[in-house]
């Protein structure tokens, strides 16, 4: 029961596995030309239905009741898509003289330009009881601001202008990502009620997709015999990574604690999460549109792979520390406002 119990948690994290498996036990099934199509079924039909699932799933209402506490938009957005990308260029200045892979590097960097996911943070922050209605909105308006920044960050971080088709890009994002992201939205207004009484799964839609995506992304690796992934590199990636998340949850909560902030605890651990967490169903099909004829792509993708995971991770052994902390910083406040003036 334990084994199911695990198997039916991590169903997608073990998904990831065993499709890079396939992959490269089999990778002319879903190499470019191959049975499955990939140029046509992947870059259009599957990037299109994870974008108009989001569009159907994003509640527009609730988004309106958060909608005022600018300060913390502000806080969670700038420091989401101007200072991480940003600290990890910088970072990367200085990797670059080792000899990690360079382009599980860039990869780094994709995922510094990445917006905040729309389900792990707010899982995260519902969990400690934090500011819920926060954290929803910033990763619902973090998705709608990505599909702009996100392309924009990647070609300013890691493409040439030269060997980059800006038009055929934006064009296929508007046509992939834009209109099913606000044809889900359309049809959400006529099929609310319907669809908050069968409460459909629509992150498992999403993930099953995305592992499609996955899977044929590896595909057109494990075909090409140029490409080899260095296991040490990797190894020291993933040490990055951790290293990344955890300096930058410290971060975050030194800043948004620190006297004269105006944030709450409850406030705190919204900004902790949606600050630092990356989403993977909006960052794998905008990688695949923007590095579409890369032959690393894979190797592009893999940093994203792994702070995935890590993130969800990482916040999962947070809670009850963070829960803790938030308690008693309430029963503070609660005594600091009963005492006589």
């Amino acid at each position: 029961m334990g084994v199911l119990a695990t198997v039916r948690r991590e169903w997608f994290i073990i998904g990831i596995v065993l499709v890079i498996l396939s992959a490269k036990l089999q990778p002319d099934v879903g190499v470019k030309g191959g049975p499955l199509k990939p140029e046509i079924t992947i870059a259009y039909v599957a990037v299109s239905l994870i974008f108009f699932n989001s569009g159907l799933s994003l509640k527009t209402e609730e988004l309106t009741s958060a909608l005022l506490h600018f300060r913390l938009h502000l806080f969670v957005q700038s420091f989401t898509l101007v200072f991480f990308p940003l600290a990890l260029w910088l970072l990367l200045r200085v990797l670059a003289l080792t000899t990690i892979d360079q382009w599980l590097l860039r990869g780094l960097q994709t995922v510094g330009c990445m917006p905040p996911p729309v389900s792990s943070a707010v899982i995260l922050t519902k969990a400690v009881g934090g500011n819920e209605a926060a954290a929803i909105f910033n990763s619902a308006f973090g998705s709608f601001l990505g599909i702009i920044v996100t392309p924009v960050l990647l070609l300013m971080f890691l493409g040439s202008s030269s060997s980059v088709p800006f038009t055929s890009i934006f064009s296929q994002l508007f046509m992939t990502v834009v209109v099913p992201l606000l044809l889900g939205q359309v049809c959400r207004r006529f099929l609310k009620d319907v669809l908050e009484r069968r409460k459909l799964p629509f992150g498992a839609i999403s993930s099953a997709v995305l592992l499609l995506i996955i899977y044929t992304t590896f595909c057109d690796t494990f075909s090409n015999p140029h490409i080899e992934l260095d296991p040490t590199s990797l190894l020291l990636v993933i040490l990055i990574i951790f290293s990344i998340q955890v300096s930058f949850m410290l971060l975050t909560f030194a800043v948004s604690t620190r006297s004269g902030s105006g944030f709450s605890p409850a406030d705190t651990v919204a900004i902790m999460f949606c600050s630092t967490h990356k989403s993977l169903t909006l960052g794998i099909p905008m990688l695949k549109i923007v590095f579409a004829g890369y032959e690393q792509l894979s190797l592009i993708s893999v940093p994203l792979l792994i702070y995935h995971p890590a993130q969800i991770l990482l916040g999962s052994v947070l809670v009850p520390s963070i829960q803790s902390w938030m308690t008693a910083q309430q029963k503070v406040g609660k005594r600091s406002t009963l005492q006589p003036i």
